[in-house]
C-alpha cells in the first residue's frame, strides 16, 4: 500500500535523522508555546458558547445595548440584626464604590430611592394604608416627645407620659411591642450588652418585614480581561470595603457578594483548576499505564515528551484558529493527553513485539511503521472525524472543542510518526526478550472465545434495555447547576431563590411605550405560571386619589407633632440619670393600675438601676436607644409629604432601567415557584411568548441553548 510504504518512509527518515527530528521539535515547541501563551486567551462568557447569528441571541445582544446597566454586575447582599443596620450599611458600601471610580464605573441601590422614601405608603392597599396610618396617629403624644427631644431624656419623657396616661385609663395596648423593646434595650445595656433599637420595627410594625430581609447593592466593575478573573481585582476592594463597615465588623451585618461577574469569575476559576487538575490527574494515571503497558522507563519517556510536543502544537493551533477558549473548549487539553497517548501506546507496544523477533533496532523500527502505521492513521483519522463533526453546531463551544481536538488528533499523529521514533532512537530502550503483555490473563482470551455468543447476547440486552431507558434521560437546562455550589456567589443567590425579585430566570420584553407595556402586562398577569409583571407603569400607585387623602389628613393631626426642630445638644450622663428619675417618679404611682403584661414595672426596675449606674452604662444607653430615631422620624416625615405620582414624576434614575430615549418600554416578567424545574421554565416560556415573540432575558436564554445543545 502506498499509505503504508509513504508513513514506513517518514518513521524510517526520523530514525536516522534522529537529532535534527528531536532538536527541531524542540524548536517547534518553544516557538509554539511563546506564541500561544500570547495570543491564547480565555473567556467565561456563556455567550460565546453559541453561534452569533441565533435569532435568540441576537434578541438578547440587542437587550443588553438597550439596558447596559443590568449586565456586568456585581451585587451584595447585605442583611442585618436590625433594618436600619443593614440600610446603613448598604448606604455607606453605596457611597465608598461610587467614590471608587478606577474600579467601578456604575453603583446603584435599587431599594434606597427618595422616591419610594417619599411615596411608599401610596403602595399599600386601602385598608393597610388605613390601618399604618392609624398606628402612627395613635402614638402622637408619644412621638411629639421624641420629636422634641430625639435623645434617651426625651424618650424617658415620653415614658413618664404613657405612665401618666395609663393612671388616667388610657389604652396602653398599642405600645406592648415599643414598652417590651425598651426593656429589653435597657436591661442589655445595664449588663453590658447594648445593642442599636430599631425604630423601624417600632414605628412602622409589620411593614418593616415586609420591605424585605436583604438590602441590595448594585456595581458594575471595570473588567481587567487580561486576567483570568476579569472582575478578581473589583470583587476584592467591595471585599475590602465591606469587611471595614462598622456592623460588619461587629457582627450584626453580613455582606455576601454574588452576581454575573462573581459567578462567572467562580466558574472559570472552577473550570480552569479543574482543567489544571484534571491535566496532573491525566498525567500521573497515564504514566501508570504507560508503565503497565511498555514496562520501560525510557519508552515512557520518548511517549510524556511526544504527548507534550503534540500539546503545544495543538495549543499554537488554537490560539490561531480560535483565538479564545471558552467554558468547554478549555477541556480540550485534557482530551488531547486521555485519547493521544494511545497513538503513542499503540506504536511502541507495536515496537517492543518487532524488538522481541529483531535483534536490529532499525529493522524493528521499520517493521513497527509497515505494521502500525497505518493502523495509527485509521484510529487517528476516525476520532478527528468525530470531533470535527461538532464543527457545523450552532453549540459554538463544542464546536470550537471539536475544531480544536480534532485537529489535535491529526498533531499527535504526526507527532507520533516523527518525533516518537526519534526519541525511541535516541533513548535506545533495551531488548526484548519476553513475549510482551500479563501472562495471567492469557485464559481470558480462551473463556471470552468459547463463550461469544453470550457474551454478545448480553451487550446487545444491555444495549437494547438503554435505548429503552433513553426517554427517561432529561436534559437538566439550569445553568446555575453547572456551578459550584459551594461558592460564596452560588450559596448567596441559592439564599435568595425564595424571594421573587431575586429570580435569576425572568423575561424581559421591550414595548413600544409604556401604553403599550400596559396593555401587554394585563395579558400576562393572567399567564397560569406567571407571578407578577413589573413595568414603568407599577411605579404609579392606583388609587391615589383616597390614599393621598389618608395620608394628608394623617399630616394636618401630625404635623406640628413631628415638625423638625432645632436637635438638642447630647445630654451628659447626669441628665440621663435625671431624666430616668423623673420618669420613674411618674410611672411609680401609676404601677397599681397598669397590667402586668405591659411591662411596666419591669421598666421601673430598669430605671431604678439606671439610678445608680455608671456615666459609661448611661452614654451607652442614649446610643443604643436614639441611634436610629431621628432617620426614623425624618422618614415618617417624608412618608406623609407623599404627592400625586405619574409617569412624568418618576426620577430619571428609576425611569432609566424601564424607558429607553426613545420612549420604548421594558416589561419584566418573574414565573412562579412551579416554573424551576427545566419542563416548568420551558412552558413558562412558551406562555410568555404566546404573547410577546420577541421576548429576551434570561429564561428565553436558557430554554433557547437548552434547545441548541440538545440538537
Amino acid at each position: 500500500m502506498r499509505a503504508e510504504r509513504l508513513l514506513a518512509g517518514l518513521i524510517e527518515y526520523s530514525r536516522q535523522h534522529a537529532w535534527a527530528v528531536v532538536l527541531a521539535g524542540a524548536l517547534l515547541a518553544a516557538i509554539a508555546g511563546f506564541y500561544a501563551a500570547g495570543h491564547l486567551g480565555l473567556s467565561s462568557e456563556t455567550d460565546r458558547l453559541f453561534a452569533a447569528n441565533l435569532p435568540w441571541r441576537q434578541r438578547a445582544a440587542a437587550f443588553k445595548a438597550e439596558f447596559p446597566q443590568f449586565q456586568n454586575l456585581l451585587v451584595a447582599v447585605i442583611d442585618a440584626r436590625e433594618p436600619e443596620e443593614a440600610e446603613v450599611t448598604a448606604t455607606t458600601l453605596a457611597e465608598s464604590l461610587a467614590a471608587d471610580q478606577a474600579h467601578f464605573q456604575l453603583v446603584q441601590r435599587p431599594d434606597g430611592s427618595t422616591f419610594f422614601r417619599k411615596e411608599g405608603m401610596l403602595f399599600l392597599d386601602g385598608t393597610r394604608l388605613e390601618s399604618a396610618l392609624d398606628h402612627i396617629i395613635d402614638a402622637q403624644p408619644f412621638l411629639g416627645e421624641l420629636a422634641k427631644d430625639p435623645s434617651a431624656s426625651g424618650l424617658f419623657a415620653a415614658l413618664g407620659l404613657l405612665a401618666v396616661g395609663g393612671e388616667r385609663h388610657a389604652d396602653l395596648t398599642p405600645y406592648r411591642a415599643a414598652l417590651s423593646a425598651f426593656h429589653n434595650s435597657i436591661a442589655a445595656t445595664i449588663a453590658g450588652q447594648s445593642h442599636p433599637l430599631s425604630w423601624t420595627r417600632l414605628l412602622a410594625g409589620d411593614l418593616a418585614d415586609e420591605a424585605g430581609t436583604y438590602k441590595f447593592v448594585l456595581a458594575q466593575p471595570r473588567l481587567d480581561h487580561t486576567q483570568l478573573q476579569p472582575g478578581g481585582t473589583a470583587l476584592r476592594v467591595m471585599r475590602n470595603v465591606a469587611n471595614d463597615l462598622e456592623f460588619v465588623k461587629s457582627g450584626d451585618a453580613r455582606v455576601r457578594i454574588t452576581g454575573s461577574v462573581a459567578l462567572a469569575d467562580e466558574e472559570f476559576a472552577t473550570v480552569a483548576q479543574g482543567a489544571v487538575e484534571g491535566m496532573v490527574a491525566s498525567t500521573l494515571l497515564i504514566t501508570l499505564w504507560l508503565f503497565l503497558a511498555v514496562r520501560s522507563w525510557r519508552l515512557i519517556v520518548s511517549i510524556l515528551l511526544t504527548l507534550a510536543l503534540g500539546l503545544v502544537l495543538t495549543l499554537f493551533f488554537a490560539a490561531v484558529a480560535v483565538g479564545t477558549l471558552n467554558l468547554v473548549s478549555v477541556g480540550f487539553g485534557i482530551l488531547f493527553v486521555g485519547i493521544a497517548v494511545d497513538f503513542a501506546i499503540q506504536f511502541s507496544v507495536r515496537y517492543r513485539e518487532m524488538r522481541r523477533v529483531k535483534s536490529d533496532a532499525a529493522a524493528a523500527m521499520a517493521a513497527t511503521g509497515r505494521r502500525a502505521g497505518v493502523q495509527i492513521l485509521v484510529a487517528a483519522a476516525a476520532t478527528a472525524a468525530g470531533f470535527l463533526s461538532f464543527v457545523p453546531t450552532d453549540f459554538r463551544g463544542v464546536a470550537e472543542l471539536g475544531l480544536i481536538a480534532g485537529v489535535g488528533m491529526l498533531i499527535a499523529f504526526l507527532c507520533t510518526m516523527t518525533f516518537l521514533p526519534a526519541m525511541i532512537t535516541l533513548c535506545q530502550p533495551s531488548y526484548e526478550g519476553a513475549e510482551i503483555g500479563f501472562g495471567w490473563a492469557v485464559p481470558l482470551d480462551e473463556i471470552i472465545r468459547r463463550h461469544r455468543r453470550r457474551l454478545l447476547a448480553l451487550f446487545f440486552a444491555l444495549g437494547g434495555l438503554g435505548i429503552f431507558l433513553l426517554p427517561r434521560l432529561a436534559f437538566d437546562s439550569n445553568p446555575l447547576h453547572t456551578k459550584d455550589s459551594t461558592t460564596e456567589a452560588m450559596r448567596t443567590l441559592d439564599g435568595l431563590r425564595d424571594s421573587p425579585f431575586a429570580n435569576p430566570f425572568t423575561v424581559d420584553i421591550v414595548t413600544a411605550d409604556p401604553a403599550s407595556a400596559a396593555a401587554i402586562s394585563q395579558r400576562l398577569h393572567d399567564l397560569p405560571l406567571v407571578s407578577n409583571v413589573l413595568s414603568i407603569n407599577s411605579f404609579v400607585p392606583a388609587d391615589q386619589a383616597p390614599k393621598l387623602a389618608l395620608i394628608a389628613d394623617a399630616r394636618n393631626l401630625l404635623g406640628a407633632t413631628l415638625a423638625p426642630r432645632p436637635a438638642p445638644a447630647r445630654p451628659t450622663p447626669e441628665q440621663i440619670r435625671t431624666a430616668a428619675k423623673v420618669a420613674l417618679g411618674r410611672i411609680e404611682p401609676a404601677l397599681s393600675g397598669l397590667s402586668e403584661g405591659l411591662l411596666i414595672p419591669a421598666l421601673a426596675d430598669d430605671l431604678r438601676g439606671l439610678a445608680i449606674a455608671p456615666d459609661s452604662v448611661l452614654l451607652a444607653l442614649g446610643r443604643t436607644l436614639t441611634r436610629f430615631l431621628p432617620t426614623q422620624l425624618d422618614r415618617l416625615r417624608d412618608a406623609l409629604e407623599a404627592q400625586p405620582v405619574t409617569l412624568q414624576t418618576i426620577p430619571p434614575e428609576l425611569a432609566r432601567d424601564w424607558l429607553l430615549p426613545d420612549g420604548r418600554a421594558r416589561i419584566q416578567v418573574l414565573p412562579k415557584p412551579q416554573a424551576s424545574s427545566s419542563r416548568g421554565l420551558t412552558e413558562f416560556v412558551a406562555q410568555v411568548e404566546a404573547v410577546a415573540p420577541d421576548a429576551a432575558g434570561s429564561a428565553p436564554t436558557v430554554v433557547a441553548t437548552s434547545a441548541t445543545i440538545v440538537a
